[in-house]
């Protein structure tokens, strides 16, 4: 079931899966609404088995230029993904989940990145970490330079570390998303890493300095309650890497170690944030092991500390 507004093709596309999204859908489309401008389509496709989160969407349908799509039978964000993307009306499209928020000023900055360099396949920014009730915990950036046009290498040899790259702050060419094939419905913990390193290969990357968006940290996200299987979240970072490392030919030496390291870290962090710290100091020392080129490359580009401090701050507020 299918509802929208009349509206004329839009310049913008924002997807929304949801799944039981009730908790928090009224927040981000609240953020939708009080900065979109003319010409912002946004998307829901929610499969929850009530109607709640879509009831709750359609209060906004007289303040957002919103379509609320209702398929039970897409089992998963990246299914309902994968969806809104073929379902977009525009040319350029951005994804927020439902626990994430724009911030004031993002529809009039999204606007300007895409005006001042329309041919880029990716635009990404910075994004400020949030708790559960929008208080801002840090700021979580990309390694990049800003203000120039990247190329993949450019982006891969650090993007290869790490996924420094938070979900609400991409846009991207629709077109470019298609025929990269999206979203790896495989990786159902890497498939967005798996995407943006895609879509840098397809094209040139722009990194801008504007935070616009909130990333949502609490413990019923995706993030948190996808990290039970470690032996299968392993092979999935292994996959990414081990797909795109080739295509740095020789500067791939550079970059195997530390994101080797920083995999190992990743599992260690996940196992710790399940209750089993066993792995910590192991993970620790292999990076500690590293030459010193590596050790600095693992720092710059894992961003570790934006990433582990925001949530320490989150648990020691209980706002986790």
């Amino acid at each position: 079931m299918t509802s929208s507004t009349n509206v004329s093709r839009p310049s913008l596309t924002v997807i929304m899966p949801s799944y039981r999204g009730e908790e928090w859908i009224g927040l981000a489309l609240q953020s939708l609404a009080a900065g979109t401008a003319d010409g912002i389509e946004v998307l829901l496709i929610d499969g929850g088995p009530t109607p709640a989160a879509r009831r709750i969407a359609r209060e906004f349908e007289d303040r957002v230029h919103l379509r609320v799509v209702e398929r039970e039978d897409l089992n998963s964000w990246h299914a309902k993904t994968n969806f809104g993307v073929q379902l977009a009306q525009s040319s350029y499209i951005c994804l927020l989940s439902v626990d994430d928020v724009w911030l004031p000023g993002r529809a009039a900055a999204v606007h300007s990145w895409i005006e001042a360099a329309p041919s880029a396949v990716l635009h990404l920014a910075p994004t400020a970490i949030i708790d559960r009730h929008g208080c801002e915990l840090g700021i979580w950036r990309c390694p990049l330079p800003t203000s120039r046009a990247l190329s993949f290498e450019t982006v891969a040899q650090r993007l290869l570390v790490q996924n420094f790259i938070a979900s609400p702050t991409p846009v991207f060419r629709r077109d470019a998303w298609i025929e990269s094939g999206g979203l790896d419905e495989s990786l159902w913990y890497t498939a967005d890493w798996d995407l943006w390193l895609k879509l840098s290969a397809a094209g040139t990357v722009h990194y801008h300095p504007e935070i616009t968006s909130g990333f949502r940290i609490h413990s019923g996200s995706l993030t948190m309650t996808g990290r039970h299987d470690s032996v299968e979240l392993a092979r999935q970072m292994r996959t990414v890497l081990e797909r795109y490392l080739p295509r740095l030919g020789s500067r791939s030496q550079y970059v195997e170690p530390a994101a080797r390291a920083s995999i190992a870290v990743n599992l260690a962090l996940a196992s710790a944030a399940a209750g089993d710290t066993r792995g910590l100091w192991r993970a620790i020392g292999g990076v500690l092991r590293l030459r010193p080129a590596a050790i600095r490359r693992f720092l710059r580009d894992t961003r570790l500390l934006e990433r582990v401090v925001p949530r320490v701050r989150a648990h020691m507020r209980g706002s986790f």
